[in-house]
């Protein structure tokens, strides 16, 4: 196991990198194809994340932890590195429609995003097709690094919803005692994989899943909560997003379930959703990243260059899957006469290589099919209208 920080890793291993490159012709044989950095000209990658709409604050948060990345990493191989922004909306379209202005661009390195497991679908598979990586900083659900769906250019430097869903329901059962649980969710992938693995787990260990509710366009959600009062739930999970998480919080109350314990996930682990659903979100159980004590150098540069502490969970992975990034990118690297090639697959395969190296927000160990990250995850409960950890 390697007991060094990712980002001293990338530094120290690109110093060795531009040592080489006597050769003054070179033709490229990467199965995936190259990309030719002249002199003088930058290094580009792109984030695909959540810039606009309800759930903007994971995407912007993770954007910054990418940008504090670039920063701290200077010029890779006597190169500059531009970072181009795309916006994936938190949307399976907006996200694919990304992504494909993204692949057009064959000086694109690598991505990192998207933010929501809903983008990440199509455009891992776009991405990927045109030979790039796309490293998510937040998409968690399961189908994503799955054997049977996986797309080869897809990694993630965050947990897999498998874990998520065992912890919640580990904690349902063994530690609140809960045995009847309601699952809420919108049918997209991120929060129907989610509360199914939840769902899964809780059935093993004895509980039961009375009704998983599945949200539809124009569904009066009150209406249905209502007719689902008379079954008892002691637990009610819904892992969704910003705005479909704070109608379905107050409907709950409205619906008059309020001896049913709530718990969410990390999709509703922000400011923003407790501010706009107090009191109903008080004392509510939310799963997400585990607390990680912050490098004190970290936090001063994200309070320096924002202007306020972190907006929310993402940031260090962000971080860290930049800096994956910038590692294969150095491991790819072929120097000719004064250009530099970036051989595609070689940095596919350097990524699948990292193993036991210490980033900010994980021990990464990519597996065969993309799954980086350890899985560290924390129960919070909205306490005073904060996060407070309370579990394990």
């Amino acid at each position: 196991m390697k007991h060094f920080l990712l980002s001293t890793l990338v530094m120290f291993g690109l110093v060795l990198s531009a040592c080489g490159g006597g050769v003054t012709t070179y033709t490229c044989t990467d199965p995936l194809g190259c990309v030719a950095i002249g002199a003088g000209e930058s290094l580009k990658i792109a984030t695909l994340l959540t810039m606009t709409g309800p759930d903007q604050v994971y995407g912007i948060d993770a954007v910054r932890g990418v940008e504090i990345a670039v920063t701290d990493v200077g010029r890779v191989l006597g190169h500059d590195i531009e970072l181009v922004k795309a916006d994936d909306q938190c949307d399976e379209k907006a996200g694919e429609a990304a992504a494909q202005q993204l692949a057009a661009d064959q000086q694109l390195i690598g991505v990192i995003g998207a933010t929501c497991s809903s983008a990440s679908v199509p455009a891992a598979k776009i991405l990927t097709d045109a030979g790039m990586v796309l490293i998510t900083p937040s998409s968690t659900a399961p189908s994503l690094t799955d054997a049977k769906s996986h797309q080869t250019g897809f990694f993630r430097a965050i947990y897999n919803d498998k874990a998520q869903g065992k912890a919640v329901a580990e904690f349902a059962f063994s530690v609140l005692g809960l045995r009847r649980m309601l699952t809420i969710h919108d049918g997209t992938p991120y929060p129907k994989e989610l509360q199914q693995a939840a769902c899964d787990s809780f059935s093993q260990m004895g509980g039961e899943c009375i009704e998983q509710i599945e949200l539809s366009a124009g569904q009066d959600i009150l209406t249905t909560l209502q007719n689902a009062a008379p079954e008892n739930p002691d637990v009610i999970y819904l892992p969704l997003y910003t705005e479909d998480g704070i109608a379905v919080t107050k409907a709950i109350f409205q619906a008059g379930l309020v001896n049913a314990a709530l718990m969410s996930s990390d999709g509703l682990l922000s400011s923003d959703f407790v501010d706009k659903t107090e009191p109903n979100s008080e004392g509510m159980y939310l799963s997400g990243p585990a607390e990680i004590r912050e490098p004190e150098a970290f936090a001063e540069k994200y309070r320096a260059r924002y202007g306020e502490a972190f907006i929310a969970a993402y940031h260090l992975q962000g971080y860290d899957a930049a800096n994956m990034l910038f590692y294969a990118i150095q491991q790819a690297a072929f120097v000719s006469g004064d250009k530099l090639y970036i051989q595609r697959q070689k940095l596919r395969d350097a990524l699948y290589r990292m193993h036991g190296i210490q980033g900010l927000s994980t021990l990464v160990t990519c597996s065969p099919t993309g799954d980086c990250a350890q899985p560290s995850i924390e129960i919070f409960q909205v306490v005073n209208s904060e996060f407070k950890p309370i579990y394990p």
